[in-house]
């Protein structure tokens, strides 16, 4: 399995940013997507999840500003990020496991395949 973190970069505050992971060597359908940050000497934490029914979670920092959503055809799955703040800057990471999106969010799953990532960082 491999995943590819794209479409990072740096806005102000209030912009908007997509990001795009794409996945490979799996059959994604059925598989739940996640999006993951990092901020410098913080712990990696769960930020949205959709899974193989399209039904979504997100973290409560980003309920109301971020929107998931997968491209089963394309083997893709991409955040909207709009309304960003400082606290949104990090390393941006994406994740396909066959578990349910609250143990994926919370990391009581923690998936077994990452990408690099993609930085995000946000000014005032």
């Amino acid at each position: 399995v491999q995943l590819v973190e794209s479409g990072g970069g740096s806005v102000q505050s209030g912009g908007s940013l997509r990001l795009s992971c794409e996945i490979s060597g799996l059959s994604l359908r059925h598989y739940a997507i996640a999006w993951y940050r990092q901020a410098p000497g913080k712990e990696r934490e769960g930020v949205s999840c959709i899974d193989g029914s399209r039904k979504t979670e997100h973290a409560d920092s980003v309920k109301g500003r971020f929107a998931i959503s997968r491209d089963n055809d394309k083997n893709m799955g991409y955040l909207q990020m709009d309304s960003l703040k400082p606290q949104d800057t990090a390393v941006y990471y994406c994740a396909a496991e066959l578990a349910r999106c609250s143990q994926l969010l919370t990391l009581s799953i923690f998936p077994g395949n990452w990408g690099r990532g993609t930085q995000v960082t946000v000014s005032s």
